[in-house]
């Protein structure tokens, strides 16, 4: 039954269809929005951090995660130490549409270069409904703070979440 109403969702992106899928997810394999967050502390990113020229609402790390809703788009800071492969991580509730695409920019300290990752609505919302939420990485090379900027067309609320992975550690 969920194939059919996925079908449908993805072909016309159906209303009740959409909100079928949106109450499939809050039941997926890939587990709870407890399971999600774990021990984390929510950060309400409503500070002004400068980094690169602009502001960003907080510093993410590995003890918080933050949370809003799409359609939008957020900034935030990342503190890596050393050489590190950065992921983003996504929950999705109450999702109404895929939209067309989700865009998470990963910058280097200073904004001396930018790496950018986009996954369509459809895809995103499929790795959703796999795993229990879905990602975008990239492997950054400088040391201290990285601004990460993120935005989507989708309609949805989200859980936010990082992870910084020393590449020694691979």
């Amino acid at each position: 039954m969920l194939a059919h109403f996925l079908t449908t969702f993805r072909k016309g992106s159906q209303p009740l269809a959409g909100l079928f899928l949106a109450a499939a997810l809050g039941l997926g394999c890939g587990g709870s929005r407890a399971d999600f967050i774990g021990s984390r502390v929510e950060d309400t990113c409503d500070a002004a951090w400068p980094v690169c020229g602009t502001m960003a609402g907080c510093i993410l790390g590995p003890e918080s995660y933050a949370e809003g809703r799409f359609p939008g788009q957020g900034r935030f800071i990342i503190q890596v130490p050393e050489a590190s492969t950065v992921r983003v991580r996504f929950f999705l509730e109450e999702v109404l549409a895929a939209g067309e695409e989700t865009v998470v920019t990963f910058h280097e300290e200073g904004c001396r270069a930018r790496i950018r990752q986009s996954i369509s609505g459809r895809n995103a919302l499929d790795l959703m409904e796999k795993q229990g939420e879905f990602s975008r990485e990239a492997d950054l090379t400088g040391v201290g703070d990285h601004l990460i900027e993120f935005s989507s067309d989708m309609q949805a609320r989200y859980v936010l979440k990082v992870e910084v992975v020393p590449q020694r550690n691979r």
